[in-house]
């Protein structure tokens, strides 16, 4: 079959793993929105998320084989939930180990991008070490397969959860910088912290919401990701590379542009897999990234968070 034969799918399979690596981008662009730095460690939060959600729906999971109804919605909405959870813990934990004794000490950036990588190593090893080292599987959430069709693409009820729940994600957040006293912080931070200390803004408090924030997404964005591609303790590596990505392409410390950029590669990555080779997708989504930065350096939309939303 040809490729205009299998756009619509290719479409559709296309936005669903864009809408993860969105909800993963995120979290790159909000800390580096307010802190200015890239938070390595952040694809490890991604995995710890996964395996607490994974874990938490295996253990309610029926005896019966595959649930289906409101069985489906109950695991789906636990394991978002623990995930989410466990996301935001260890971003919690990790803002308290790695970035605040430097940052109360005045460090150079440097030694941010250091703590980072030794964080990440550390929480791959040890999920290597308590999770074990091979995959661990999900068991089917949903009995029933496609749910409809679109110009002749299929689409699965699990694709349409994990579409539907990543892009609610996406605008929840959208609407929480553009649209609350939060987030009116945190775009005061990342605009200008100095300014925003002396308007009354707690900013500590907010580089820790920030955090909680940018793990609960990430955690959430595991377990989806684990319904379909399984987890593992080094799985944060690949989607994590891929979610920088989007943050630069659509324009790193922006909000919509990491939306937009996670979308964009989902894409990107769908059409090459079909036109080339599938092991060649990886290297079609990068060279899209330098062809995109050489004509645009700040990437699609190219504003900070503090004048995004």
């Amino acid at each position: 079959m040809g490729f205009f034969d299998q756009f619509w799918q290719l479409t559709i399979d296309g936005l669903m793993v864009g809408s993860l690596y969105a909800v993963i981008a995120l979290g790159y662009t909000l800390v580096y929105g307010v802190l200015q730095l890239i938070n390595f460690a952040h694809s490890e939060v991604f995995m710890l998320g996964s395996f607490g959600g994974l874990f938490a729906a295996r253990a309610l999971l029926p005896d019966h084989g595959v649930p289906g109804g409101f069985e489906s919605v109950c695991l789906v909405a636990v394991g978002l939930g623990v995930g989410a959870a466990c996301g935001a813990l260890a971003a919690f934990t990790l803002e308290r180990v790695a970035y605040r004794p430097l940052r109360r000490r005045a460090a150079p950036r440097l030694a941010y991008l250091i703590s980072a990588i030794g964080a990440s190593l550390f929480a791959v090893n040890l999920a290597g070490k308590e999770f074990g080292r091979q995959n661990v599987d999900l068991p089917d959430l949903f009995h029933n397969g496609t749910v409809f069709t679109i110009f002749g693409a299929q689409v699965s009820t699990q694709s349409l959860v994990i579409f539907g729940v990543a892009i609610a994600m996406l605008i929840g957040l959208d609407r929480l910088v553009a649209g609350t006293r939060l987030g009116q912080g945190i775009r005061a931070v990342a605009q200008d912290a100095d300014t925003a200390v002396l308007m009354g803004v707690n900013v500590e408090r907010i580089i820790i919401v920030t955090f909680i924030v940018g793990g609960l997404l990430a955690g959430a964005g595991g377990f989806l990701y684990a319904m379909t591609f399984n987890a593992s303790y080094n799985m944060g590596f690949v989607p994590g590379v891929k979610a920088f990505t989007a943050a630069v392409l659509g324009g790193i410390g922006n909000v919509r542009g990491a939306m937009l950029g996670g979308l964009l590669l989902g894409l990107v990555e769908s059409y090459g897999g079909y036109l080339f080779q599938a092991s060649y997708k990886d290297v079609i989504a990068f060279l899209v990234l330098v062809a995109i930065l050489m004509i645009r350096p700040s990437g699609l939309l190219g504003e900070r968070l503090g004048r995004a939303a």
